[in-house]
């Protein structure tokens, strides 16, 4: 049944401010890669944001997020201070684009927690093509407005990494409904961290004129995120969790949260 599963998620797994100084951003990015980066890979990765970072014109998000297109697309970069996107082959296939709001939103918050976390590190994962549009296999992702963010992990209390590198595979990793690795259930969900980044996400969002539209997350992770200190808080701040998946759909979700933004009319 396992191994039925694995095969079946590899088909289908899934007002106007400046915009942050694209410039500084290609300063720190490299900065950051050349301090933490010793592969073979981190100069073609620097080539291509440097290649990608260009575009100037505001983005604009057209139509839904699961029937839609993006035009001037901003790619968000590789590495940041307590951030790395999950996967090389993800990146250079353009997968890691989106609008200039939300990539704004996205790095801003990472800010934050990286005061509020100063020792924590975030991995981020799919957004959106160049051009938007169908991004195979997810069935969102269209317009700009989509975010995949792996789930921070612990181990004994403390941060775990040891699933973090494996790069697209991440996304056929199996948890149980506890949020317990399945090969080892020593490590797991931190849903206390999970809550607090969607908060802060919500709360940078505020700052642009969008919000959260909604949260995709296994649904059997629900009671044990609200039972946080910080679930307790998002549980009651009106952000909207899905309360109901296709099976697929949610055993999908046990190894990242999905987030749609959406522009708040004013």
């Amino acid at each position: 049944m396992k191994h039925l599963i694995l095969i079946v998620i590899s088909f289908f797994s899934c007002t106007a401010q400046p915009e942050r100084d694209e410039s500084q951003i290609n300063d720190n990015q490299i900065k950051h890669t050349a301090r933490s980066v010793h592969h073979r890979d981190s100069l073609e990765l620097i080539e291509f944001y440097r290649e990608n970072a260009s575009v100037e014109n505001r983005s604009k998000s057209i139509g839904t997020v699961s029937n839609g297109k993006l035009e001037n697309g901003k790619i968000v970069p590789f590495y940041g201070s307590n951030y790395t996107y999950f996967d090389r082959d993800s990146y250079l296939a353009s997968r890691a684009f989106t609008s200039d709001v939300v990539k704004s939103i996205v790095l801003d918050t990472y800010d934050k927690l990286n005061t509020e976390y100063p020792n924590r590190k975030f991995y981020l994962m799919e957004l959106s093509n160049r051009e938007g549009g169908e991004i195979y296999p997810h069935r969102t992702h269209q317009n700009g407005l989509s975010v995949d963010f792996m789930m921070p992990k612990i181990r004994n209390d403390k941060p775990d990494y040891s699933l973090d590198t494996l790069g697209k595979q991440h996304y056929t990793l199996q948890f149980n409904d506890r949020g317990e690795y399945l090969q080892d259930t020593s490590i797991k969900v931190d849903f206390d961290l999970i809550a607090k980044h969607i908060l802060l996400l919500n709360k940078e969002a505020k700052k642009w004129g969008y919000a959260i539209e909604k949260v995709i997350i296994k649904i059997e992770y629900k009671n044990n995120l609200f039972k946080t200190p910080n679930g307790k808080i998002l549980e009651k701040s009106g952000i909207y969790l899905v309360k109901n998946l296709s099976p697929l759909i949610n055993t999908i979700h046990d190894d990242h949260f999905h987030i749609d933004f959406k522009k708040v009319d004013s």
